[in-house]
């Protein structure tokens, strides 16, 4: 068919797609309608998957587009409807002057900001009115007492403070002996391998290294 001078195609073939995960199995077939309805019944996949058209190509006659013996050549375009034209205006464009940024108000917002004595005071004191946990248990854990008292602590600031994270600092400070006496840079080769293994998040700030909880290891 044409229109306007440009020629649909259908190419006529089909894709059917089944999958089972309970039996690991995944099928997909392509070709013409035909051939993959008769291999889809000689499967016994008939009442299951998803049948659906491959593709339409658009083709254009051009006059231009000659072939080396004079005839005229398909030239492949792409399909007309590609949507609506993008609208810039719509883009929500924030300016601000070279220099503006307060990079301290920033990092206010995610809850790195330098804690003061009370904070660390008010932590710690929330901090030792806690139950010992039980330790981790059905997981790949190198110490599961510390891992545990950490997973309360970051409970304890996202529930109860409202925080996303605490610098490496702090958490030294209000709970390093329930982590086993980790401090420095063992405390932080320590967090590195529970954000590694998908329990922590990391968020740097300055020259401060944030650490907060992974939704799924807090449950």
């Amino acid at each position: 068919m044409e229109l306007n001078g440009v020629e649909t195609v259908a190419s006529g073939d089909v894709r059917f797609t089944f999958r089972s995960d309970e039996t690991d199995v995944n099928v997909i077939i392509e070709g013409k309608k035909a051939w993959v309805e008769s291999i889809v019944d000689e499967l016994g996949l008939s009442d299951v998957g998803l049948t659906m058209p491959i593709g339409v190509q658009l083709r254009s006659k051009e006059p231009d587009a000659m072939s080396e013996d004079g005839d005229e050549e398909d030239t492949l375009k792409p399909p007309t409807d590609m949507g609506p034209e993008p609208d810039p205006s719509r883009i929500p464009v924030v300016k601000r002057p070279i220099g503006a940024l307060n990079v301290e108000i920033e990092i206010e917002k995610i809850g790195l900001e330098p804690p003061s004595q009370n904070d660390v005071f008010e932590l710690m004191d929330a901090f030792s009115e806690l139950d010992e946990p039980r330790p981790i248990q059905g997981e790949m854990s190198v110490d599961p007492m510390a891992e545990a008292w950490l997973k309360e602590l970051m409970r304890l600031i996202v529930r109860e403070g409202g925080r996303t994270a605490l610098a490496t600092e702090m958490i030294e400070e209000v709970a390093s002996a329930k982590l086993g006496g980790r401090t420095g840079a063992e405390l932080s080769v320590w967090l590195e391998s529970l954000f590694a293994a998908g329990k922590l998040v990391k968020i740097h700030g300055g020259d401060t290294t944030g650490w907060g909880p992974s939704p799924r290891w807090l449950g």
